[in-house]
């Protein structure tokens, strides 16, 4: 029986590395279905994404594939499609993000297990109905047990096998050792505005000063606080007649939509970290 798989790769760029990788899966029986491709003169990177449809046993392949990998001194990875991803959501008291999230499991638009739900407050005050069964682990954490806390969810994570971990308005900043064991799968939300406003507050503050345009952008996490590897963003033209509610209203609604798009291209091995960036080979 025949498997897809998604082939993701990062090395030095040099000649015949796309000539190399074909042939290495046309000899094994590989039927190359999509390949995406993208070299950054900047940093001399390679970038490359192929979905392939396969017969061979897949330690063959994986042996094949190391093979090709040392040669070309590669970061490769070989995902089946047929595994999905295990995905673990932290939230707090703002449950937008999280609630799209679990609606659009839920009707079958993101191919994900969802292995729990982890929050600084009762299940109660989030008064969501598409939890449904996913285990939901309250942990309370304050200035005396942050550590702590964040043991706890580390646990959560191994126990869980979690691919990626998603704050999905989780009002709470990492710990820098937290979010460093975490790099490259855990995602975060956050709005951006130009200019920023930080603290309380946000849409209020931008309303007072007559913003024009609102946004959402959704990133790696890193020890710099909101300064990670950026994957989406989306933006919202404002104007004089809209006020602070509805800055909030509209702006739930980028947040929304920019959080599940990175999520679902990190579920479809899109996304590739280029230093302080990211190659993200949308669909």
């Amino acid at each position: 029986m025949q498997s897809t798989y998604r082939l993701t790769l990062s090395c030095p760029d040099r000649p015949g590395i796309v000539a190399r990788v074909a042939t290495t899966l046309y000899e094994h029986g590989g039927n190359v279905l999509e390949a995406r491709q993208f070299e950054d003169a900047e940093t001399g990177q390679f970038f490359m994404r192929v979905v392939f449809r396969c017969e061979q046993n897949r330690d063959t392949l994986e042996a094949e594939l190391d093979q090709l990998a040392n040669e070309f001194d590669m970061d490769l990875q070989l995902h089946d499609t047929n595994r999905r991803k295990r995905v673990l959501m932290l939230v707090s008291k703002l449950d937008h993000c999280l609630g799209d999230l679990l609606y659009r499991h839920r009707i079958g638009e993101m191919d994900m297990d969802v292995v729990g739900v982890v929050s600084n407050h009762p299940q109660e005050s989030l008064n969501l109905t598409t939890i449904g069964d996913i285990p939901y682990h309250y942990l309370p954490v304050g200035k005396d047990n942050k550590s702590e806390q964040e043991a706890q969810i580390r646990t959560i994570i191994e126990e869980t096998n979690a691919d990626l971990v998603v704050l999905a308005r989780y009002m709470q900043i990492l710990s820098d050792d937290f979010a460093d064991w975490l790099a490259g799968r855990c995602i975060n939300i956050h709005h951006s505005f130009l200019p920023g406003f930080k603290g309380a507050r946000p849409y209020h503050q931008a309303h007072e000063r007559g913003v024009k345009m609102i946004g959402a952008t959704a990133h790696f996490v890193t020890a710099d606080l909101d300064e990670g590897p950026i994957i989406v963003q989306d933006v919202e033209q404002i104007s004089h007649i809209d006020s602070p509610d509805d800055l909030v209203r509209k702006g739930r609604d980028i947040e929304r939509r920019v959080l599940a798009r990175a999520v679902a291209y990190f579920l479809e091995d899109r996304i590739m970290i280029n230093a302080r960036k990211t190659v993200v080979f949308a669909g």
